[in-house]
């Protein structure tokens, strides 16, 4: 079952936040995505119910087994579409603000054509 894109958009960016530092909080969040700290809070919660993340007593965030696989997979999809995007003849910055977009609303099947076809 596919997430929510706004889901899919916080766990890819805790993902590539943890990526660059070993504690990620909220305000990690707020400032990377540059939301507001009670609309962060409302998804980080929601996050947490669905069983994406769990959050420590010092408030740091981790990924759960299953937020991991899915935000690998998202990840993934960015990174595919972005190198399709590239390949077809877009800049970075054009490649990858159309691939955060396209990453989130792409079917399994067309997202395993486009892989197959950078491999």
């Amino acid at each position: 079952m596919r997430t929510h894109e706004s889901e899919e958009m916080y766990l890819e960016t805790i993902l590539l936040l943890k990526q660059r530092k070993a504690n990620v909080r909220s305000v990690d969040v707020v400032e990377e995505l540059g939301y507001a700290k009670s609309s962060v809070s409302r998804a980080v919660n929601l996050l947490v119910k669905k069983g994406f993340i769990a959050i420590d007593g010092a408030g740091d965030i981790s990924l759960t087994a299953v937020g991991q696989k899915k935000a690998d997979d998202i990840y993934d999809r960015h990174r595919v579409i972005t190198e399709v995007l590239m390949n077809l003849g877009a800049d970075r910055a054009l490649a990858e603000a159309n691939a955060c977009r396209i990453e989130h609303v792409i079917s399994d099947d067309m997202f395993d054509i486009l892989k197959k076809s950078i491999q």
